[in-house]
């Protein structure tokens, strides 16, 4: 599967159903796909210092899942999309990886809200 499209995997995958994959995780996936230029563009924006490529792999994809639910899936509040980005880091990635994400989750996550009808971003 490396070097598949992402969808091609995540359909792959849903056919495999072992373990199955949950309606949830595969919205988070196409929500990523989806937005991918603009959710990278905001983390990019606020790492400072930091290259999205520098990133470990797994923090990248953390801080891209956060993204996504803290702009465009308004029903979850940002503190439980912070605590879960930190949760994971610290469960899945390195020992500084949990303060990592954290600051960039939280910097990212303040000035933000989205537009629940339209999807769209707007800062406040």
């Amino acid at each position: 599967m490396r070097g598949a499209a992402v969808p091609e995997i995540l359909t792959a995958r849903r056919a495999q159903a072992d373990p199955p994959v949950s309606e949830y995780a595969e919205g988070l996936v196409r929500g990523v796909v989806e937005h991918w230029r603009e959710i990278n563009e905001r983390i990019g924006r606020h790492a400072e210092g930091w290259t999205l490529e520098r990133m470990p792999p797994v923090d990248r994809n953390i801080l891209r899942i956060a993204v996504l639910e803290l702009l465009w899936r308004p029903d979850v509040p940002p503190r439980v999309v912070i605590d879960e980005a930190v949760e994971l880091a610290k469960n899945l990635s390195t020992d500084r990886s949990p303060s990592f994400v954290n600051g960039l989750v939280d910097a990212g996550a303040v000035p933000v809200t989205a537009e629940p009808d339209t999807g769209s971003v707007r800062e406040s």
